[in-house]
């Protein structure tokens, strides 16, 4: 029997497994609805077995049809993996710290745009660099940098703008990108909880210098962990890959020798002529690469991203319109003119003079089987890893302090049915009613 038959037969075997597996029903107020998670097939399971009896345990085959394949959806030149999308963020800042970018590098003391209501590994890389973030509120109702206060923040210091879609919300990409054309700064999106969004027509992630995903499992597509950097710019993907990869200045991926035609003949640094050039590091790097066996699900993941953002549009919009009724209550989400969110989640903040607070909501609905979640970190700034911290604030986050008082984000991911919702719905009536 050769080797490709009896793969076959393993596959066939791992079908049959997750065929066998006894899905649970849904029952009203004893199921559990989470707020997100993974939704797969037998044919991410027959991709990991694939990519397990290869047993090419570092980035090979998947991770580059991952990456190849991924570029083209969001129509970007090039997609580099990582092993999360922290690491990703921590990547695109350390990269736009590089000599190789000349008086562009990012500097110790150079000023970095961010907001205080986010994920801490949005900001927490411009830290690590040494760098010093300037925050700017953000509106409520898309929960995105409030655009117009950007050019307030600027000073004679700031290099960068390094900023998420909330929620998968995009923020005002025009105004962004003509403030940073306009003062000569870099755009990094983190664009970790907007995959298949779009604005103006055109993918987020694809408008900053470089953009960050995350294929955690409660993103738009998994890879259990894993994460990705995009950009158009040939330098700093050569930059990127030599952060990611210890640091070296050689590009030849895992297993592979000699690409340059140089290995042997260069002189860099103060090391002899002719140093193995797999062996010269240029950058003060990390070891933050995946596996294969994780890029063999985020290949079955991708095929499934497009009914992925359908369900999630569905869903966002049949909580709105069950919702909206509340409006009063609530603050609903809102989008820009020109933004087409596949959403990450539901948030609503609660209005001042609703009759109730935010705890006693989420208690309610987390009674129920309902699961809730803030948005993030509220106010980054409140925090005990922030009591030593350089930054600076342009004018007041009285927004922020809101979002961390009184804003809550539900579900909206594939996993949830129509008949998830309508409970969701009913169990707002009755929270209501009392």
């Amino acid at each position: 029997m050769n080797d490709n038959k009896i793969r076959e037969d393993i596959f066939e075997k791992v079908r049959m497994f997750y065929k066998s597996e006894k899905k649970k029903a849904f029952v009203p107020n004893e199921s559990y609805i989470p707020c997100a998670g993974r939704v797969y097939d037998e044919k991410e399971l027959v991709s990991l077995v694939d990519s397990a009896l290869d047993f090419w345990l570092t980035a090979g085959r998947f991770a580059e049809r991952f990456e190849k394949e991924f570029s083209d959806f969001l129509g970007a030149k090039y997609c580099l993996l990582t092993n999360s999308g922290s690491s990703a963020n921590l990547l695109a800042m350390s990269a736009l710290t590089s000599a190789k970018l000349g008086e562009k590098r990012l500097k110790p003391g150079d000023e970095v745009i961010a907001v205080a209501a986010s994920f801490p590994t949005t900001v927490n890389p411009i830290i690590q660099n040494n760098l010093i973030p300037v925050f700017v509120d953000v509106d409520i109702g898309t929960y995105n940098i409030q655009a117009d206060k950007i050019e307030e923040a600027i000073s004679d210091k700031t290099r960068a703008i390094f900023i998420a879609h909330t929620l998968g919300n995009p923020f005002n990409l025009k105004k962004v990108m003509d403030i940073a054309k306009k003062y000569d700064l870099w755009v990094v999106e983190d664009n970790c909880d907007a995959l298949g969004s779009k604005y103006g027509g055109k993918h987020t992630g694809t408008f900053g210098h470089i953009s960050t995903f995350s294929f955690y499992p409660a993103h738009h597509i998994t890879m259990g962990e894993g994460g990705a950097l995009v950009t158009d710019d040939a330098l700093l993907k050569k930059i990127i890959v030599s952060f990611r990869d210890w640091g070296r200045d050689c590009w030849c991926g895992p297993g592979c020798d000699n690409t340059c035609g140089k290995r042997f003949s260069q002189q860099l640094g103060q090391l002899p002529e002719g140093y193995d050039h797999k062996y010269i590091y240029s950058h003060i790097g990390y070891n933050l690469k995946l596996t294969d066996m994780q890029a063999a699900i985020g290949v079955e993941q991708l095929k499934k991203l497009p009914s992925f953002i359908e369900l999630r549009k569905k869903n966002f919009r049949l909580l709105y319109n069950g919702l909206k009724k509340y409006d009063k209550q609530f603050v609903l989400p809102q989008t820009e003119m020109e933004g087409d969110p596949a959403w990450f989640g539901f948030l609503l903040t609660v209005q001042q003079g609703a009759g109730f607070s935010r705890n006693e909501i989420v208690t309610y609905l987390e009674k129920n089987k309902i699961a809730t979640r803030n948005l993030f970190s509220g106010n980054i700034t409140k925090h005990p890893c922030f009591e030593n911290v350089n930054y600076r604030v342009c004018g007041s986050l009285a927004n922020t302090d809101c979002i961390m008082n009184d804003s809550f984000w539900i579900g909206v991911y594939p996993g949830i049915t129509e008949e998830m919702i309508k409970y969701i719905l009913k169990t707002f009536e009755i929270f209501f009613k009392k």
